[in-house]
This record gives structure tokens, C-alpha cells and sequence, in this order.
């Protein structure tokens, strides 16, 4: 199988998201091609710092590298791509962001959601929980490769990423669903050996990239 989006927009069918730097430095290196860098809990000074040093690491492997919520900061930074959230959308400058040249990702988890996603014009789409996911508590319950289906149908060629409880698994019926993309946390995140898990990652990725 191969994976097949309309829109090039620089996300590999891997996208791994790490909380911080020294995890971008663990993993990138080992060939990651997108990755989120989905900071929490720092200070300001302290996410400067995470944002510039996440640029220079992935500029250094050839990785896209995609902020989460923090806009402003990425734009400072010479970022090029930046993730919302639902209430991060509401309070975000959209015409800034696309004004300094960001592709834009967002989130969505109802078909209301999914409606004010596209009234911006995203870059990509992302959905979840596909299944359910132990790292992070969430309001909603798993929406199934049946609710895939159904966002890829009315996202048409805009590039749709599935996220939540995506192991390698499960990876090939998200594909099959019409998503473009798998963003995978916990299935690294909790492993015994992170790197390799990670390698066996991409290892699944090479034969489903174009």
C-alpha cells in the first residue's frame, strides 16, 4: 500500500510528537521526517529556547518541524508550520499566521469542530481519537476508521492525519480509512526502548510514503 495525498505539504505518513528537545534529539536523527514539537508547561524564555533548538535539529536531518499552539513564538522564530487546537484556533491571529508564510494544521473531534477547521483554510486536518489513548485524558471517545472515512469524504484532497492509540498495528487500517498520515505519541512514548520503536516506525513508513 502507498500513501496518497493531493496536497504536498511536507508530512511524512509518520508524525511523531514529543513534548520537548531532548526527544527530537533522540529520534529525529534515526530518519523522522515530520515531527511535532507539543511543549507544556514552560516559561516563555524556556519555549523560545525549545522552538529555536527544535529549528536547528530538525533543519540539521532534513525534518519538518510543526509547532504546536504557540504561534506567536514560531513565527518569531522562523518557523514554517504551526498545529492549533479547537480553543487555540478561537484566540489565534489566522491572518498573521498565513501573513508570515505558516502552513496551519488543526484539530478537530465533532463535525462542528470540523466546520470551523476548514472555514480557515487549514494546511491539514487532523482527527482523533481515532482509538483510545491511556496518555492523555480526553473528552471524547474513540471515533473509529468509520468516522475516518467520513472526514476524508468531506476534506476532499486536503491531507487528513489520524491521532490516538495508533500503534503499527493499526496503522495500515487508518491508511485505509483515508487518512494521509498517522500522529503516534503513546505507542513510543511508553516503550521499553523508545528508539526502537521508533525505527520500527519508519521502517513501517518506508513502504507506505509515495
Amino acid at each position: 500500500m502507498t500513501n496518497k495525498a493531493a496536497r504536498d505539504i511536507g508530512l511524512d505518513v509518520f508524525y511523531p510528537i514529543v513534548p520537548d528537545c531532548d526527544w527530537l534529539r533522540r529520534i529525529v536523527p534515526l530518519g523522522v521526517r515530520t515531527v511535532q514539537l507539543r511543549a507544556k508547561d514552560m516559561s516563555e524564555e524556556e519555549l523560545r529556547r525549545q522552538i529555536g533548538e527544535a529549528l536547528e535539529i530538525c533543519a540539521a536531518h532534513n525534518c519538518q518541524l510543526i509547532v504546536n499552539d504557540f504561534w506567536q513564538l514560531a513565527i518569531a522564530a522562523g518557523a514554517d508550520f504551526i498545529h492549533l487546537g479547537q480553543e487555540d484556533l478561537a484566540d489565534a491571529d489566522i491572518e498573521a499566521i498565513k501573513g508570515a508564510g505558516l502552513k496551519l494544521g488543526v484539530s478537530t473531534h465533532s463535525h462542528e469542530e470540523l466546520d470551523v477547521a476548514l472555514s480557515v483554510n487549514p494546511d491539514y486536518i487532523a482527527l482523533g481519537p481515532v482509538y483510545e489513548t491511556l496518555l492523555k485524558k480526553m473528552p471524547w471517545k474513540p471515533q473509529g476508521l468509520e468516522r475516518v472515512s467520513d472526514w476524508k469524504q468531506k476534506t476532499g484532497d486536503l491531507p487528513l492525519v489520524g491521532i490516538a492509540g495508533i500503534t503499527i498495528d493499526r496503522a495500515d487500517g487508518v491508511l485505509a480509512a483515508g487518512a494521509q498520515s498517522v500522529a503516534v505519541i503513546t505507542d513510543f512514548f511508553v516503550h521499553a526502548e523508545p528508539e526502537r520503536r521508533i525505527e520500527q516506525w519508519l521502517a513501517w513508513a518506508k513502504g507506505h510514503r509515495n
